[in-house]
């Protein structure tokens, strides 16, 4: 039950609770009594989260570990199992996309147990049926039949969701934000860094771009496009490409440049960014996915950090022409842009961005955005 005149807000992420999407509801909690639920197989860190969470048990939780236990959890469909207590005497729950499972479990009780529905959407592909898969095209249906404000990360994300068919009264766009405080030492690092690190952050999946990254270091070491000596790499994330990200380093013989490291906790990221000289965020379209935001990508903005991203799904949105963009997929451009960019210049030197947007993109921000749609979505 609420709090004394707290509303009680209960935030359903499914396996894919994290600090960096949910940090910034730790603002709200003087305001808002704030919960998210977590699952035993929560894929990442929620160490500096700062809010309450909750354990509820999920079936993946009873099923082994590995790929083989995820398959099995399709078979039925994954779903929280203890979900209704956790949503009893909640005025507000705040679930993510349409096409998720858990988003499907919140609409499916919202009526019997009386809360708003709230959805961030971070898709901008606009899929409807024909293009989902058959199990989540009823999760689909009744999350834009059930949720009371849809939150849009992006202007792309909104129009998808109006294709999708969500009514556009129920549309917000709501950008996230980051602790602009906890990147500032990256800003300023204690002592500049010796040599020029390049970081690439995300998934181990190709359509993030990670091999791009390898062939543009590769292209200046060979002198193939001269301009610049390669830097080091640094890619951190998990994922099926990992193995071969690491023999492909190998073959374009830079494996000794090159770093790949699992995932490290979110309160570790700053002196990853304060050793760095760019960010490159290389994101390629697929039929199924393209870049929705890049939380790294607000991230360096607020380090000072030169960023290099390749202009797919929302980037060219989120960065509003600061940064330096290359095409999609174009490692030469890639090479020539940091030969010419971060790499003539000394290692580790830091740029400024407008304020206006780095502020917009802060967690206090994007909380007084959170706090206004609650608000509106609550009187109605």
């Amino acid at each position: 039950m609420s709090t004394g005149s707290r509303p009680r807000v209960v935030l359903l992420r499914g396996h894919q609770l994290n600090s960096w999407h949910l940090r910034p509801w730790r603002h709200l909690t003087d305001r808002y009594q704030v919960t998210a639920l977590r699952t035993r197989s929560n894929w990442f860190d929620t160490g500096a989260i700062g809010i309450e969470t909750r354990e509820v048990r999920a079936l993946r939780d009873l099923l082994p570990p590995g790929r083989a236990g995820q398959m099995l959890s399709r078979i039925p469909g994954d779903r929280y199992l203890d979900l209704v207590p956790e949503l009893t005497g909640a005025e507000i729950v705040h679930s993510q996309d349409l096409g998720f499972w858990y988003s499907m479990q919140a609409a499916r009780h919202r009526k019997r147990l009386g809360y708003k529905l709230v959805l961030t959407v971070w898709e901008t592909i606009p899929f409807l049926d024909a293009y989902r898969n058959v199990r989540t095209r009823p999760y689909r249906k009744l999350a834009l039949a059930e949720t009371d404000l849809f939150l849009a990360a992006t202007e792309r994300a909104r129009m998808a969701l109006l294709l999708e068919g969500a009514p556009e009264e129920r549309i917000r766009i709501c950008p996230p934000g980051v602790d602009l405080e906890l990147f500032a030492m990256a800003a300023a690092p204690a002592s500049p860094p010796a040599e020029h690190l390049v970081v690439s952050f995300g998934r181990l999946v190709w359509e993030k771009g990670h091999q791009d990254l390898l062939r543009a270091v590769a292209a200046l070491r060979r002198g193939i496009l001269p301009g610049a000596r390669a830097p080091r790499v640094l890619i951190v994330g998990a994922g099926p490409e990992r193995g071969r990200l690491a023999r492909y380093a190998g073959e374009l013989g830079i494996d000794d440049l090159v770093e790949i490291r699992a995932e490290s906790p979110y309160a570790e990221m700053p002196s990853l960014y304060a050793r760095a000289s760019c960010l490159v965020l290389g994101s390629l379209q697929v039929w199924s996915w393209e870049e929705q935001f890049g939380m790294v990508l607000v991230e360096a903005l607020a380090a000072g950090l030169p960023i290099a991203a390749a202009a797919s799904g929302a980037i060219p949105e989120v960065l509003r022409g600061q940064g330096r963009t290359f095409p999609p997929g174009d490692w030469p451009a890639l090479a020539r842009l940091l030969a010419e960019g971060p790499l003539s210049r000394p290692p580790g030197e830091r740029v400024s961005y407008e304020p206006e947007l780095v502020e917009e993109y802060s967690s206090v921000a994007f909380a007084d955005r959170l706090a206004a749609a609650y608000a509106d979505v609550l009187a109605r």
